[in-house]
């Protein structure tokens, strides 16, 4: 019997939907299901995140928000207007930042401005006026005449991001926006996200691998894997979700096989040296898991406790860890970005 997604949603937005997603499908040439029936809304003026490994069907879902790609089955409306009926009006409400870089970096960051509002069909009065705006606001004024291959990472992202706000959208669709860039100039990204919303009222929808991002930034978030959404939430509620605390235990040995006792906890995740288990109350099950593998002869190096967080979430619903494809995928983004850096 197929699964149900299942839905906990305790946040009391009462404004009108943005995006609304019913049944939606999209299959590639040779049955391949990218997004396999599903069905969620995005609320005027909340950032929505889409979290989930490569593969999961985060970017076709994008794609097919923005019109680039046609679904094979479903209703995709933004703001009450079906997307497959009136695509034009549809992009006239959205600006998209591809995962991919998506800025030419022989030309100067005002360049790039330039030529996206002209493809945007910004009016050639308002057309100077809403670049500078849209520079100021991601920081990139003062270098606004230099060449992008001269940008860093960091301000190479918020490049894009402005790019994007030109048209002044009433939706912002950022595809993994903080992949591959380093710490600084990630948290300078999310604090422009989170000021979209706050000044602008800016609906946002963003894809992610990064825990932290969503957990951060986004007022809900939809898991999704294998194209299908597992749960969706906001973080708090998704977290108290899995219950009680996760004990991570590494061994000075290989990890054993031993059978752990189902009074004690759960085991929820191992590797070749570790084992996190979910128990009801961490702080009394601690010295019963120490016991437990004292009286198994098995060396324990350290022992440690903490609240569920997203990848906890993630695999309680998708059955799999998430955090150990984050790194492997945000190495090969950072590779792609260094090569049109300088």
């Amino acid at each position: 019997m197929e699964k149900k997604s299942r839905v906990m949603d305790s946040s009391k937005f009462e404004n009108k939907n943005a995006i609304e997603v019913k049944n939606l499908t999209k299959i590639y040439h040779g049955n391949v299901r990218a997004v396999d029936d599903v069905s969620f809304s995005v609320r005027e003026g909340e950032i929505f995140g889409l979290l989930g490994p490569n593969g999961a069907g985060k970017t076709t879902m994008i794609k097919m928000i923005v019109t680039l790609t046609r679904s094979t089955a479903g209703v995709l409306q933004v703001f009450g207007i079906d997307s497959s009926k009136s695509p034009e009006t549809v992009r006239s409400m959205l600006g998209y930042v591809p995962q991919s870089v998506s800025v030419d970096a022989d030309l100067t960051g005002y360049e790039n401005l330039l030529i996206f509002s002209k493809l945007s069909y910004v009016g050639k009065k308002e057309r100077d006026e809403r670049i500078l705006e849209a520079l100021e606001y991601m920081g990139l004024t003062e270098r606004a005449k230099d060449l992008v291959k001269h940008y860093s990472g960091g301000m190479m992202r918020r490049l894009e991001i402005s790019q994007a706000l030109v048209n002044r959208p009433r939706i912002l669709l950022l595809d993994e926006p903080s992949i591959g860039l380093d710490p600084a100039s990630k948290m300078h990204v999310w604090e422009s996200i989170k000021q979209l919303k706050k000044k602008f009222g800016t609906t946002v929808l963003i894809t992610t691998h990064d825990m932290n991002e969503a957990d951060e930034l986004c007022d809900r978030i939809a898991i999704m894997s294998d194209g299908k959404i597992s749960v969706l939430g906001n973080p708090a509620d998704l977290k108290k979700s899995v219950g009680g605390d996760m004990i991570t235990v590494h061994f000075t040995t290989a990890s054993p096989n031993t059978m752990f006792p189902k009074d004690i906890g759960t085991i929820m995740h191992n590797d070749e040296k570790s084992i996190q288990i979910l128990a009801e109350n961490g702080e009394m099950a601690i010295p019963l898991v120490t016991n437990f593998y004292r009286d198994q002869k098995i060396s324990i190096d350290s022992i440690s406790i903490n609240k569920p967080n997203l990848d906890d979430v993630f695999m309680k619903y998708a059955k799999r860890r998430l955090h150990d494809e984050v790194s492997t995928h945000a190495s090969n983004a950072r590779r792609d970005l260094m090569r049109h850096i300088r």
